[in-house]
């Protein structure tokens, strides 16, 4: 691992690559796991991520507990929660912009909010129930999107940043996500950039996406299956010289490379890491 504090880059860390890992020790400053893997208690999973935490600080990434639906929130999800970060003391702990429930019934996918008062203020409530129970702050993070609600009337970055004025929690600022909204619903993404208070911002996630092509024209896909486009990497070269380092995860969910590719891939954001640094 790197001995610059200010360097932080990390990957996310998937299944299939933890025996290597652990056997290789890669040079990655953060590892980051989707905290609903871990949940149980026991098992060879949990196990691995203890020793693994050995080596390197841990970052938990949550996609379940659907803060934005009016469900109430599962006690028993928050209690896994609070059990996972007492034996793995994350540095970090996010969820996500979105909801994923209806009466009981979860969905597999994490659904765009309308962008309103309302809206905003049952998210708010709904963060500060989580942080009360975590007892800690956690981050938020932009979702991708692929339709925008009419009667939207918060800009998303203006949303996301009352969010974090409100509550005091973070911003987890998904930089392919800025890029993929950009591009399905026709807006600036630099402008999501100028506008999102860098101070509020605490992580920063990379990752790769697809172009599918319709009848209608084309979509971005945010299905985190191949590298880093360059257009992404220049959009975080603009986000850090402007808002600063934060850690820095690649994700890559499907189609798994190797974990040297993935290791190779956390090294061009530590690339732009140091050279904001030195610039700095």
């Amino acid at each position: 691992m790197t001995n610059h504090a200010k360097i932080i880059a990390g990957i996310g860390l998937r299944g299939p690559h933890i025996p290597d890992l652990l056997t290789t020790l890669p040079n990655v400053d953060l590892l980051e796991v989707h905290s609903e893997n871990f949940f149980g208690g026991g098992g060879p999973a949990i196990d691995n991520l203890v020793t693994a935490r050995i080596s390197y600080p841990i970052s938990l990434h949550g996609v379940g507990l659907s803060l934005g639906s009016i469900d109430a929130l599962s006690i028993s999800h928050l209690a896994q929660m609070q059990r996972l970060i007492r034996e793995i003391e994350p540095i970090l702990v996010s969820e996500h912009l979105s909801w994923s429930s209806v009466d009981g019934v979860y969905f597999g996918d994490l659904l765009p909010l309308p962008y309103t008062e309302e809206a905003l203020n049952h998210f708010c409530h709904r963060v500060d129930q989580v942080q009360d129970a975590l007892d800690r702050t956690i981050l938020i993070e932009n979702p991708s999107s692929y339709l925008r609600y009419r009667h939207s009337t918060i800009p998303e970055w203006e949303f996301l940043t009352a969010i974090s004025e409100r509550t005091g929690s973070g911003i987890l600022l998904d930089i392919n996500n800025v890029y993929v909204s950009a591009c399905n619903l026709g807006f600036d993404p630099s402008e999501y950039i100028a506008s999102t208070p860098g101070e509020h911002v605490h992580e920063f996630h990379l990752g790769g996406h697809t172009i599918k092509t319709f009848p209608y024209g084309e979509m971005r896909i945010d299905d985190h299956a191949s590298p880093v486009c360059d257009a992404v990497w220049e959009l975080y070269a603009k986000s850090i010289a402007r808002m600063g380092t934060k850690p820095t995860i690649i994700e890559w969910d499907a189609e798994l490379p190797t974990l040297g590719e993935l290791v190779f891939e956390s090294e061009t954001a530590r690339y732009y890491l140091e050279r904001r640094h030195v610039a700095a």
